[in-house]
């Protein structure tokens, strides 16, 4: 979304335009992402509305706050939305959102998840001072056909994996502008995606039903790496925190993990060096010293992590570092 990671994009911000060009401002500023038909609640009143963006690996995420509007999706705007379709995931933040899609009606409080394909014909908006929080997932890396997606939307809350899915989002929400610049923003973009697929999977399906199980078996796997990568630097991350978190044994966790080909130990050491090898190679980061940098992945010993990393690497930390910064050297002169 824009060239300074870390930092918001602001894509609209109507308390700097002035009042009769707002109307345009606005539909403009949505124009850049989605098209829209938009109609305000009350404009003759005066129309506020603040657009942020940030980019986490292949996610886009937008906080929309303002007063009263409805945006209307119609088969005139699918032409273009199919050439890039993608699917929205949004929570509301504050006021009741409203959806109406495929002849049916949601209302939006704040512990729900609204899932829409951006390829289908629906209505979307709030009343009075609202706003929301989006991302947005390219539905080819989602991989789930549209009539899948608009069936599921219907319900989520009939997956057990929804508490899961919400807390996940709202942790993405809590400091999106350090999560982009983190190393593990790639990463973490593709677990995300892959938890929202497996929501969307579970919610087809009735609790109870054969078919859940094993859909339950297909995404506990992903659950997990969506779990570890969320909490990948937290010292604490044991094999016994995780089963309980996914509600299994230890054992089970092994078992799961085990016939993905993933050794859970193993796994964690090669994450953690790779985002503290990004770490040691960035300026942003050139006075901490390395032993702060490994304590910063989520290793307990600095002796450890450097037995760890140059047997990986074939350098010490040290080495790297200065390999990087004379590599950075000599491309800036």
């Amino acid at each position: 979304m824009g060239q300074d990671r870390g930092l918001p994009v602001l894509l609209v911000d109507l308390d700097t335009v002035a009042p009769h060009e707002r109307v345009d401002a606005f539909q403009h500023a949505l124009d850049q992402s989605v098209p829209n038909d938009v109609v305000h609640e009350d404009p003759a009143a005066g129309i506020r509305a603040r657009l942020e963006g940030w980019r986490i690996g292949a996610l886009d995420l937008v906080d929309a706050r303002g007063t009263g509007f409805q945006v209307r999706r119609t088969e005139k705007h699918l032409r273009r939305l199919r050439e890039r379709p993608i699917v929205s995931v949004t929570l509301q933040t504050r006021g009741t959102g409203r959806v109406e899609l495929a002849g049916r009606q949601q209302l939006l409080g704040p512990d729900d998840i609204s899932v829409l394909h951006e390829v289908s014909a629906r209505t979307y908006g709030w009343s009075g001072t609202g706003s929301s929080q989006a991302l947005m997932i390219d539905a080819g890396r989602l991989g789930l056909p549209v009539e899948t997606v608009v069936e599921a939307s219907f319900r989520l809350r009939a997956s057990p994996l929804y508490d899961l899915t919400l807390g996940h989002l709202r942790d993405l929400w809590r400091d999106p502008a350090r999560l982009e610049a983190g190393a593990g923003a790639p990463a973490l973009g593709d677990a995300t995606t892959e938890l929202v697929r497996a929501l969307l999977v579970s919610a087809m399906y009735d609790t109870g039903e054969p078919v859940v199980g094993a859909a339950l078996d297909d995404t506990l796997t992903t659950r997990v790496l969506a779990y570890l990568r969320r909490h990948l630097t937290e010292p604490d991350l044991t094999p016994e925190r995780i089963a309980v978190a996914h509600c299994i044994s230890r054992r089970q966790l092994y078992t799961v993990l085990g016939r993905a080909g993933i050794s859970l130990e193993q796994w964690l050491i090669t994450e953690r060096l790779e985002v503290a090898r990004t770490m040691l190679a960035s300026s942003a980061h050139q006075d901490r010293t390395i032993a702060a940098v490994a304590a910063r992945c989520g290793f307990t010993s600095a002796s450890h992590f450097s037995r760890r990393f140059q047997a990986a690497y074939g350098l010490t930390p040290r080495e790297w570092r200065r390999h990087a910064a004379r590599a950075t050297s000599l491309q800036g002169s």
